[in-house]
């Protein structure tokens, strides 16, 4: 697993996320306003997905090695009035964080996705939950009128963590091989390899080092088939689709971005 963050930087930023949820919880006119970023759902309906969801996990990493997801059991539901609603996210946020603790980052715990590129640990699952806090936190903030680029230091691993935890998979691509880069102005850049062997991702050392030759080669030395450049932070919203794709400056084929969208793996 690579990744820009150490553990206990990961559990900050779970709780500075956590905290800015919050403040947008706090500052919203009406819980039951829709989220535009998931329409079938209402601020309250956000609340309750992330308070439920870190409670779950936090009983998942306390079990640790397991053959499925625990759910918290005995946990209160989430309140209608807004100061207690925001009393059980602190203490959900709290419960994840302090299981976490006691497991440190390398115990063994239950995660859905592929070990190829990320293991199944509790450091993993930190990696995972902060991406996951981070981006419903930009879902609260544009509902309330208020949305801010993620943490640079977020963001940067977020490309990363997508990519290797979400992407990567032994599942066939469907489509003819390809590769797509991502390139954040921040100076760092990402490659993702679809092919008859599944899905794998690399760090790039830097812009266009990658050699270029002619489609139809190995996506490993493939010049890319298509590839984005904006902020780590676009970059990050365009995987989550939370932004339109035209909001980065892209070259070559926009058709393999929107294959890799459509396509489920488990299928």
């Amino acid at each position: 697993m690579t990744t820009t963050l150490e553990f206990p930087a990961l559990l900050q930023l779970i709780d500075e996320r956590s905290t800015a949820f919050r403040a947008a919880v706090a500052s919203a006119p009406s819980l039951d306003a829709q989220v535009p970023t998931c329409p079938e759902w209402t601020l309250f309906d956000l609340a309750q997905h992330i308070g439920e969801g870190r409670r779950d996990w936090a009983a998942t990493v306390a079990a640790g090695p397991a053959s499925a997801k625990s759910a918290a059991e005995g946990s209160p539901a989430a309140p209608r009035e807004r100061e207690a609603l925001l009393a059980w996210l602190a203490e959900s946020t709290e419960q994840l964080l302090d299981a976490l603790r006691k497991a440190g980052p390398d115990r063994g715990c239950w995660a859905w996705w592929e070990t190829l590129q990320s293991p199944h640990t509790s450091g993993a699952v930190a990696r995972h939950q902060l991406q996951q806090m981070a981006v419903h936190t930009y879902d609260a903030q544009i509902t309330v009128g208020a949305p801010q680029p993620l943490p640079e230091e977020v963001a940067l691993d977020g490309v990363d963590e997508f990519l290797s935890t979400c992407v990567t998979t032994t599942s066939a691509w469907p489509h003819k091989p390809a590769v797509i880069d991502f390139h954040a102005s921040e100076g760092r850049s990402w490659r993702l390899s679809l092919s008859a062997d599944g899905a794998r991702s690399a760090r790039l050392p830097e812009p266009g080092t990658m050699p270029a030759t002619s489609g139809g080669q190995d996506p490993d030395t493939a010049a890319a088939y298509f590839s984005a450049r904006g902020t780590a932070s676009e970059l990050v919203f365009i995987l989550y689709n939370r932004i339109p794709i035209d909001s980065l400056e892209l070259d070559g084929d926009r058709g393999v971005f929107e294959q890799l969208r459509t396509w489920d793996p488990s299928e």
